[in-house]
């Protein structure tokens, strides 16, 4: 039941939804509001009349514009018991040569999803690395690659472009299937030499900030939500100085700083397992940002003598 407005009663009245016609009823004079409703919820009734299948879905998947069909093309079972006589038949020639094509293409978007699901990435990065994918595909220069590093690198691609950047060395080789930062590193700068050309301008890529990374960073080494807001505040103070470091040796040495300040002190071998760079290139980004320490901590977390305490590097 609802309320709507009924031209008979000449005023506001409750609705009553009749499921067996479709038909929308004013409560009070019994006007019909509305006729033959479609009804657009999911249908949970079976047909099926024989074997165990009794699943109620009578729909596809949905259309997938990548794909030469849609995603919507039929798919033809193989009969009970004849197998080997399906597959030698004509049909079952035609059927094989014409979903061939798009084969190849199925393969990689489900391994995109696979890798995407691992890391916990939305629905648009998977769409993204999946036109990346078709793309280069289509321009016939993937063939004798290294097919896990391109899916990797269009899925680190993507990442970039929707703004959400993931680490290389730590997050995308976790579920590359055995491709090495390296070789993620050539296919992805293969795929953005043939895009560029293709397109016949630069690609955009899309900037990385240390905010992007660092609560993941901290999630992974178990800071406390205090230190984690002292470490973003003290990130977004470190872009104002001129410190030439890449965002994530920063993230990683300001991580570093803010541990030293706390009760639970991180070592500096952990703090680069979690964020994948060197022991030595924390060092140095540290060695950069502790003459401004008191700058970019926040002076809720620390006090200046505490500052001090700070090992020199």
């Amino acid at each position: 039941m609802g309320d709507g407005f009924c031209p008979d009663c000449k005023r506001a009245t409750e609705e009553v939804f009749d499921h067996s016609s479709g038909d929308t009823v004013c409560s009070e004079c019994g006007l019909v509001l509305e006729a033959h409703s479609i009804d657009e919820t999911s249908e949970w009734r079976t047909f099926a009349n024989e074997g165990g299948d009794n699943d109620p879905v009578r729909v596809g998947g949905p259309a997938n514009p990548f794909l030469s069909d849609g995603g919507l093309s039929t798919v033809i079972s193989n009969p009970k018991g004849a197998q080997g006589d399906f597959l030698s038949s004509s049909l079952g020639r035609w059927h094989n040569r014409a979903s061939s094509s798009d084969r190849s293409l199925i393969l990689a978007f489900k391994a995109i999803a696979t890798m995407a699901d691992r890391l916990g990435l939305v629905a648009t990065i998977k769409d993204r690395a999946n036109e990346i994918y078709k793309k280069v595909e289509d321009l016939k220069s993937v063939r004798g690659r290294n097919q896990e590093a391109i899916l990797a690198a269009c899925l680190y691609i993507a990442c970039r472009q929707e703004d959400k950047p993931r680490t290389v060395k730590v997050e995308i080789c976790s579920v590359a299937n055995g491709a090495t930062k390296k070789d993620i590193g050539r296919a992805k700068e293969f795929i953005v030499k043939q895009l560029e050309v293709e397109m016949g301008k630069s690609m955009e890529m899309g900037t990385i900030n240390a905010g992007d990374f660092l609560r993941r960073f901290c999630s992974h080494l178990g800071m406390t939500n205090q230190e984690v807001k002292a470490a973003q505040e003290a990130v977004q103070k470190s872009d104002e100085l001129d410190i030439r470091r890449s965002p994530i040796s920063i993230a990683a040495a300001v991580i570093y700083m803010i541990t030293q300040l706390s009760d639970d002190k991180k070592q500096i071998k952990d703090i680069s397992l979690a964020t994948g760079v060197a022991e030595g290139t924390i060092r140095n980004a540290y060695k950069d940002l502790h003459p401004y320490a008191s700058r970019i901590i926040p002076a809720a977390f620390s006090k200046e003598e505490d500052l001090k305490k700070l090992c020199c590097p």
